[in-house]
């Protein structure tokens, strides 16, 4: 247990470069006392890591040094094979990207580890579509994405159903739901969302934007999809419905 919580100090360290012992404590679920103790044992053992004192200062790693221990146990390289979805990123034009990552990781295991993650793949598949619908069309998504990643203002064209309208958008990021992917952009200076396959143009201007920094995509979209369906309108309906037909229905709800 402390041999791993030894290198997932030395890891955090080396991809955050300086960190409180409240940081890092919080970061393990430890006590800052043995956060102390950790970093003395491994100094000990010869990794150079230093304390700086005062209010800007924290535990880091001597400037260039790096480790080598960042192996995968069985169970990460499984989870990292079951987390690809390659649909969505080919839909982001990151397809070969994806495939290439994925043949360096296989290439990069050791033997008992590339033959598990390998049967993952050929025993799960994840479909990210719901039933009785597939993949929405949405021709302008890489011009999205290419905007979400260089933090570019945008121009769009967007079908709100009753009528086309001009929006001038900063985008913040892209989600995919069941098939469906939405824009989440400030407008006037507010997180709004928008689904992608109502986007009818798009111009990505040269001017750059300030990217909030406490925006969480992940918190937003959770709290907006949440406040959806509270809202949501609810209907009763009545059923009458043949008896050899029930098991049918109970497959298409799902129940």
């Amino acid at each position: 247990m402390r041999a791993s919580r030894l290198l997932s100090t030395l890891l955090l360290l080396q991809t955050r470069g300086q960190l409180t012992a409240g940081e890092l404590a919080a970061e393990l679920e430890v006590s800052i006392r043995t956060v102390y103790r950790d970093v003395e044992a491994l100094s000990e053992a010869g990794v150079p890591v230093y304390t700086e004192r005062g209010p800007h200062g924290g535990i880091r790693l001597v400037d260039g040094y790096r480790t080598r221990l960042t192996g995968l146990t069985s169970d990460e390289a499984e989870a990292l094979f079951l987390s690809g979805l390659p649909g969505p990123a080919a839909e982001l034009g990151l397809g070969t990207v994806v495939a290439a990552a994925r043949l360096k990781m296989l290439a990069a295991l050791p033997p008992e580890l590339r033959s598990r993650a390998a049967r993952l793949g050929q025993r799960f598949h994840l479909d990210a579509p719901g039933w009785f619908k597939g993949s929405e069309a949405a021709p302008h998504l890489q011009s999205l994405a290419n905007a979400v990643w260089d933090d570019r203002r945008i121009r769009i064209g967007y079908d709100r159903g009753d009528r086309s309208v001009e929006r001038s958008l900063e985008p913040l990021g892209l989600v995919i739901k069941g098939g469906v992917w939405y824009l989440v952009a400030l407008a006037d200076g507010q997180p709004r969302t928008y689904r992608v396959s109502r986007v009818l143009s798009v111009t990505i201007e040269d001017a750059r934007f300030e990217r909030p920094e406490t925006f969480d995509l992940a918190a937003f979209w959770t709290e907006t999809t949440a406040a959806y369906e509270a809202r949501a309108e609810r209907i009763d309906v009545r059923l009458r419905v043949e008896p050899e037909h029930l098991m049918w229905l109970s497959d298409a709800l799902g129940e």
